[in-house]
């Protein structure tokens, strides 16, 4: 793992709103993450090709969705490292509204063009 790549791929706003929700389901896809976002999917999925290329997501396949998680790969110390960030600024304005936007929409099931 590039150290360099790692801590600049926190250096964006988006990129950690996106690490915390991971973090807090271990798993998403990417409709999930642009809908909780609210952020156009173009702007989503490139930042994903971010933390991928920088070794911090992994992702899977499953017919026409692909799905982020953190990659195996990691380091413990990164994997520490984005504990102690999501811990940090979880509990901010734009993580909670991620997170009750994701909530609502697994209630209501409305996930990846279901």
């Amino acid at each position: 793992m590039n150290e360099q790549a790692f801590f600049e791929s926190l250096s964006d706003e988006t990129r950690r709103r996106i690490l915390v929700l991971i973090l807090k389901h271990e798993e998403l896809c990417v409709c999930d993450l642009f809908h909780a976002l609210e952020a156009p999917q173009p702007k989503v999925s490139r930042h994903l090709a971010v933390l991928r290329d920088a070794g911090v997501l992994a992702q899977r396949r499953e017919g026409t969705w692909v799905f982020y998680r953190l990659d195996p790969q990691l380091p413990a110390w990164a994997y520490r490292t984005l504990g102690l960030m999501a811990d940090g600024v979880g509990n901010g304005v734009p993580y909670r509204e991620d997170a009750g936007r994701l909530a609502n929409a697994a209630a209501r099931q409305v996930r990846c063009g279901t």
